[in-house]
């Protein structure tokens, strides 16, 4: 049996995307499926006892969907671990700001065979018109990035539709369209203490985790942005969410120079720069609404990918009949680590607070349960077989990321299987039987089952697109207009209607029904999708009164890698990107590890 280490150098995967939305607006176009470009690795029989994945009836529950966190396979790791291994470079090109933050700056990410430049717009604001809210016209900073290198020209046109953002255009050279407002607090505590030659407490910085926060990253044609079709078979974006996340990335490291820049406006003589720990203690927010939920419901085979590879991940290390002592230690080091991630986790929201209360006291519970376990008979099996027992949900999802972490060779090439090109499986099979549609609904869809057509309860609410922003928003059907205007996300109710027509229908083929019951077309397509993708379903009705968006944000949001989720409803929340993340400059070095999600030791290690 192979022996993981817990210091790596990144192994090799590729997959490909294309079509979709990221926090606060992150956007692409479209999914396909190409082959890993590496090695195929798997572990010899000897060592698997056969645990079968999670079904989709447990996993796709609303509430176990949202406690899920961040894992090897979140798109951000797999960003990191590519620009490790291909040796990326990124520096900073330029920067010309005034004594206001007034300015431009150029950061260049050069890899093998092309580069990429972030363009950063410094803005003056007035405070009272800092909001993270969509509805904002100004920002602190604005950002595109730009397809090589830019010229002098190519910065004036953009400086005249950047920081415009929806109410500008670009073109086809900017891949990525962006704002960012500063965390006024940290921001105007950090930038004292460097003005005045000292370091900030990292306490401080802990509290809030950020200098500055997105409130959208859009691309993939959006606003004049180049269309993901033009940029697909470049090698370093055939993996998910890599031009929104190498913006992002580098929107961190302008926050941090930022606050240096200021504070030496503020003292010349006095002020210093951040210390490197502390910078890395910093990542970079984003405020992200409703305007990203209806996502998982809108691509339901992409969907399906990402659990399914999640839950393949699971299934293989839960199959290890035994762990090696560098797999316990490794193990052992990112639960401890993570511990330290939970106490790091502030909000004022009263049930997340509690959550994060009974997640620290969970995760202590679990860590002295390992004492008791036999390392050498099914260990994981019997940790997570525990974990259900004992356990909440939020701390078993947490333990699910933290036994992926010692097993890079058994879940990092799985990231490849996480794309699909939707177009794939769009089309009705109009020769199925009727026969077949109903076994299909019987067994993928129970969770219908549950919705009640003439209770209010479960009619409470629809999904509509704001006209203003289009951006999609959640109405209250029996107090608000515009239910005439209802998107097809209500999947229980649909598939509900979709069942009691089939069972009154006398079609003998879906093409036959179809036809004569055009209105469930969207119905039988999902159902005919599900076949292929078990977890293509939030199995729980999203239109009733006590459903919460927040889980649906949160889900999503896991994949991107994000940390710290701080709701501010249940409609919103703010998170944390990139905190711990090595620096641009650490990509020189050769020991960078993938372990920086999990904060370091008190003890320094």
């Amino acid at each position: 049996m192979p022996v993981p280490l817990c210091r790596f150098r990144y192994g090799v995967q590729r997959n490909l995307c294309r079509l979709g939305r990221l926090p606060g607006g992150f956007s692409l176009l479209h999914y396909q499926l190409v082959p890993s470009s590496g090695a195929v690795l798997t572990t010899p029989d000897t060592t698997l006892t056969n645990v079968a994945k999670r079904p989709p009836s447990e996993v796709m529950r609303l509430a176990r969907l949202g406690a899920m966190h961040q894992c090897r396979l979140s798109f951000m790791r797999v960003l990191l671990r590519r620009l490790q291994r291909d040796q990326w470079r990124i520096a900073r090109t330029r920067w010309e700001f005034d004594e206001h933050g007034v300015g431009v700056a150029v950061y260049t990410a050069s890899g093998p065979e092309r580069c990429y430049s972030l363009i950063a717009f410094g803005n003056d604001l007035d405070p009272s018109k800092r909001s993270d809210r969509v509805i904002a016209e100004e920002w602190d900073a604005t950002f595109t990035l730009f397809d090589g290198v830019p010229t002098t020209a190519d910065i004036e046109r953009l400086a005249r539709h950047v920081p415009l953002q929806e109410a500008g255009r670009i073109s086809a050279t900017e891949l990525s369209l962006s704002r960012a407002n500063r965390s006024v607090r940290l921001f105007d505590y950090v930038r004292r203490c460097l003005a005045d030659g000292l370091q900030p407490q990292k306490e401080e910085l802990d509290r809030v985790g950020y200098l500055m926060r997105t409130t959208a990253v859009y691309g993939s044609g959006k606003f004049g942005a180049c269309d993901r079709q033009m940029i697909a078979d470049r090698v370093e974006f055939t993996e998910p969410f890599q031009t929104e996340l190498l913006s992002v990335l580098m929107i961190r490291t302008f926050s941090t120079d930022m606050v240096e820049h200021l504070a030496a406006v503020d003292n010349p003589q006095r002020a210093v720069p951040l210390e490197k720990s502390l910078k890395r203690r910093l990542g970079i927010g984003n405020s992200t609404g409703l305007g990203m939920a209806p996502f998982l419901i809108n691509h339901p085979t992409l969907f399906s990918r990402w659990i399914q590879a999640r839950e393949t991940a699971l299934a293989r290390i839960r199959s290890q009949r035994l762990a090696t002592d560098a797999e316990v230690d490794c193990f052992l080091d990112r639960l401890r680590r993570q511990m330290l991630l939970v106490a790091e986790w502030h909000t004022d929201h009263a049930a997340q607070q509690s959550k994060i209360i009974k997640l620290g006291q969970d995760l202590a519970r679990l860590d002295k349960h390992t004492a008791a376990i036999n390392w050498h008979q099914s260990p994981w099996q019997a940790l997570y077989l525990w974990s259900e027992k004992h356990l909440s949900t939020e701390a078993q999802e947490c333990l699910v990321s933290l036994l992926m972490e010692p097993y890079p060779q058994l879940v990092d090439a799985l990231s490849a299987s996480m794309s699909v090109d939707e177009s794939d499986f769009f089309a009705i099979d109009g020769r199925m039987s009727i026969e077949r549609l109903r076994a299909v609904l019987e067994q993928n869809y129970a969770f219908a089952g549950e919705f009640e057509a003439q209770n209010p309860h479960h009619t409470a609410r629809f999904w509509y697109t704001s006209e203003e922003k289009l951006e999609p928003r959640l109405g209250e059907r029996f107090e608000e207009a515009g239910a005439e205007r209802e998107h097809p996300l209500a999947v229980a109710r649909d598939i509900h209607a979709l069942r009691k027509a089939v069972v009154e229908t006398t079609a003998s083929t879906v093409a036959e029904f179809v036809l004569a019951h055009p209105q469930h077309r969207h119905s039988v397509r999902r159902a005919q999708q599900s076949i292929a993708h078990p977890y293509a379903e939030v199995a729980d009705n999203v239109i009733s009164a006590d459903m919460l968006p927040v889980d649906l944000l949160r889900c999503k949001l896991s994949f991107f890698g994000a940390v710290k989720f701080d709701p501010r409803s249940d409609r919103w929340l703010r998170i944390n990107m990139y905190q711990h993340a090595p620096l641009i400059e650490d990509f020189d070095e050769d020991d960078v590890t993938d372990d920086w999600i999990y904060p370091p030791l008190r003890n320094g290690a």
